[in-house]
């Protein structure tokens, strides 16, 4: 039916199409549903450390609590500064949640299933991640404040030392995959945690997990928010559904930083019973045990940044610089020797040529 009113080949070129926009729907959908429970097990989690309740009036046990405040935000007024640059003001909160969005479609959710599977899988994320920086740049720019455009600041320089490390920390990935692809990455490690990058790589490891909390604005790296001196930094002069695209953009960067953590360092969806898999109609082999490894492990990381902000107090500016140039960068680099030299050692059999001569 198609052949006979479109060119040829013009039916595979939609059903490619379609295909691709139902996966869209598949990651953003559920992920979209974690970003928001994530802000409700926030509140609960810091308030169990705290011996406090959380939220318990919405739903049972606070449950709904998340869709209530949804609903409250979107119906909010949008409060604009007169002197604002109105249509910078506006696109900013987008630009920081269309990276945050994009960088979740390289990122292979278990075995066989990843949206596009290019071989600078790395790479792609990285730049992302610059231009979310962007986002919260412009947003103190356009908002003509000083509590906003100082958060602005302290983010550009926040994300320019911090991205530099983040960097770095994956070169030993790279070296030991061999690859930008991130689907390489995970096949270059075992279901197995001791064939995990994290082990031969916990220098490169630790310096990720310090990175990828600058990166996501995260206490203790929570300069640009600062709402002890600065209100709320660089979305001081946000209100209503514009407020939350910044909060929403923040707890994706957070799952992204744990997938890609769990992608690099802990084999991502690999682990014992991966192979296991159902067939399903149009997806194809659904392999439900690697997701589920993949979803422990992201969520361990996220937990993990629940427990550093109710245990550590925000960095002074100069401490927050000082950490990123002088101790996360050297180790960064420290690591990449260590991998490097190893893995030339490896390749070349130099270790059985050593052992042969001692002996």
């Amino acid at each position: 039916m198609f052949e006979a009113i479109l060119p040829p080949g013009s039916a595979d070129i939609i059903l490619d199409v379609v295909w691709i926009l139902i996966k869209i729907v598949l990651i953003l959908a559920p992920l979209m549903l974690c970003v928001a429970y994530a802000t409700y097990g926030e509140r609960k989690v810091i308030a169990h450390m705290q011996v406090r309740m959380g939220p318990m009036r919405v739903g049972f046990h606070g449950l709904l609590q998340p869709i209530a405040d949804g609903i409250k935000l979107f119906f909010k007024e949008d409060v604009i500064p007169a002197e604002a640059d109105k249509p910078v003001f506006y696109i900013a909160p987008v630009i920081a949640l269309l990276a945050a969005m994009s960088s979740m479609a390289v990122l292979p959710f278990f075995k066989g299933f990843v949206l596009a599977d290019i071989n600078i899988g790395l790479l792609y994320i990285l730049a992302l991640s610059s231009i979310g920086a962007y986002g919260i740049v412009l947003a103190g720019w356009a908002s003509n404040s000083k509590y906003s455009f100082l958060g602005s600041l302290r983010s550009s320089a926040q994300v320019i030392s911090y991205e530099v490390a983040m960097g770095l920390s994956l070169v030993g990935v790279m070296i030991n995959a061999e690859s930008l692809n991130l689907t390489d990455i995970v096949k270059s490690q075992g279901s197995m945690f001791w064939d995990w990058n994290l082990f031969p790589q916990i220098i490169g490891a630790f310096v990720f997990f310090m990175a990828a909390l600058a990166e996501t604005n995260r206490t203790p790296f929570d300069l640009p928010e600062a709402e002890s001196e600065l209100v709320a930094g660089y979305f001081t002069e946000y209100s209503g559904f514009r407020f939350s695209i910044f909060f929403i953009a923040e707890y994706m960067g957070m799952f992204l930083m744990g997938i890609l953590w769990a992608t690099c360092f802990l084999g991502g969806w690999a682990g014992p019973g991966d192979n296991i898999h159902i067939t399903l109609p149009l997806l194809g082999d659904f392999y439900f045990v690697s997701l589920g490894w993949l979803i422990l492990k992201v969520f361990a990381f996220i937990f993990s940044y629940y427990w550093i902000r109710a245990t550590l107090p925000r960095f002074r500016y100069d401490q927050l610089m000082d950490f990123g140039w002088k101790i996360l960068i050297p180790l960064a680099l420290l690591n990449i020797v260590i991998i490097a030299t190893a893995k030339i050692f490896v390749k070349y059999h130099l270790i059985d040529s050593l052992i042969k001569v001692i002996s």
